[in-house]
């Protein structure tokens, strides 16, 4: 435990990837398989009884199996004679025909399945807030800003939008990575399914329907490529939630405070402050998955039929990048309900901009009655004649400028928002 699980930390998704629920997945492994195989007649129907019994039933410490773990060096090892411990004189027929990685990688997925439907759920909950935000505020003007400087006029409405957009395209790459990574895994010691030829795809393919997974021919212990895409897509969801949380510390910030999103953390020394630390903690979660990503491709440098080496990086990396992934959605939704545009503090910044970020929009009105590069020439003396002054507005220095114009119309930040008002 970290004192800071609550913040980069995630309740529900750390009892699904845990120890508990990693062995229990694992049990239900071989329980389906012995149901399968004393179906076919594989191994004594009344041991694959009792086997697919004890296993559900079963539900070893995890300490208990940390020792046996360290050992053989992988997971499934120790819970394989923890079920064989516990099915005395049928602990023959228990694993029959498999191999350790069979079960460490079926109760991966297991995991993973019931993983992603969560992460699915708050992606989903979070594009409705989201939704709602840019609808209500669709028609709200608030300035742009390109490289950290006010460029012209938006809405915050299309703002919100720019955020939600990368949700539905992450939805529609986890169905497409679903059927990639949803598989069982049933292939023996060298993943040539020698132990029970020739009914080994016809044990597994029975195996997958009883676990509700597919099954595919060809092994997957050494080639863990949806393993790194499903680590890349979960950097995806990571990244989106991370530009979120930057776009909020700035617009939260002292200076501009254009917009307030949940609920600042105090400072021990400093009673005024409010410090953005949910925006801050999505920006930190997207960089660890991202780095974590370049990891999780090292396993797949997997050498021959099966690399120890390999399997624990992914043993040791994929699992966090899960749980950090849950507590960005969680961090964004509470973010996103709680997020409101601060009028005011929005007025005084278009007041304090005093009608520069209309630049360009002064330059196209003038290029449509006269040579651009004139125009462009209008508005950069127009300009200089506003930063000369502390009261001077782009409107003043333009209506002197170019008498023959309704500047004080054309120049309005509402009526200048091109397709924002309806990108939502």
């Amino acid at each position: 435990m970290m004192l800071t699980d609550g913040l980069f930390g995630d309740e529900e998704l750390g009892g699904v990837m845990g120890a508990s629920a990693q062995i229990a997945a694992m049990l239900l492994s071989e329980a389906a398989l012995a149901r399968v195989q004393g179906r076919l007649g594989i191994i004594p129907k009344d041991a694959a009884q009792a086997i697919s019994t004890t296993a559900e039933a079963l539900h070893p410490a995890p300490a208990s199996l940390t020792e046996p773990t360290a050992r053989a060096g992988i997971g499934a090892q120790a819970v394989v004679g923890a079920l064989k411990a516990a099915c005395g004189d049928d602990a023959g027929w228990v694993h029959f025909g498999a191999t350790s990685q069979d079960i460490q990688d079926t109760g991966l997925i297991l995991q993973l399945r019931e993983a992603l439907s969560i992460i699915e759920g708050r992606i989903k909950a979070l594009d409705r807030v989201l939704a709602i935000k840019a609808t209500d505020h669709a028609t709200l003007p608030v300035p742009a800003r390109t490289r950290f400087q006010i460029a012209a006029p938006t809405t915050l409405g299309a703002k919100i939008s720019v955020w939600r957009a990368p949700l539905i395209r992450h939805l529609d790459r986890l169905a497409e990575l679903r059927p990639r990574l949803l598989n069982v895994s049933l292939y023996g010691a060298a993943g040539t399914g020698a132990a029970l030829a020739p009914r080994m795809g016809e044990i597994r393919a029975a195996m997958a329907a009883e676990l509700e997974l597919d099954a595919p021919s060809i092994p997957w212990h050494a080639t863990r490529d949806a393993i790194a895409e499903l680590g890349g897509w979960l950097a995806l969801v990571t990244g989106s939630l991370g530009k979120i949380g930057a776009d909020l510390i700035l617009l939260g910030q002292s200076e501009i405070a254009e917009v307030s999103a949940g609920t600042g953390g105090g400072s021990s020394t400093m009673p005024q402050k409010s410090n953005p630390v949910a925006a801050e903690a999505l920006v930190s979660l997207a960089r660890l998955n991202a780095g974590a990503v370049g990891t999780l491709h090292q396993a797949m440098i997997h050498a021959q039929e099966r690399d120890g080496s390999a399997l624990a990086l992914e043993w040791q990396t994929l699992p966090d990048m899960i749980i950090r992934t849950g507590a960005a959605l969680r961090l964004a939704y509470d973010l996103a309900d709680t997020l409101s545009p601060c009028p005011a503090r929005i007025d005084a910044t278009f007041a304090n901009d005093r009608g520069a970020m209309m630049a360009e929009a002064a330059g196209f009105h003038l290029s449509r009655h006269m040579p651009r590069v004139e125009a462009l020439k209008l508005v950069a003396a127009a300009l200089t004649e506003v930063a000369a002054s502390e009261t001077e507005t782009l409107v003043g220095a333009l209506s002197r400028l170019a008498p023959d114009h309704d500047w004080h119309t054309l120049l309005v930040p509402a009526e200048n928002i091109g397709d924002a008002g309806s990108a939502i």
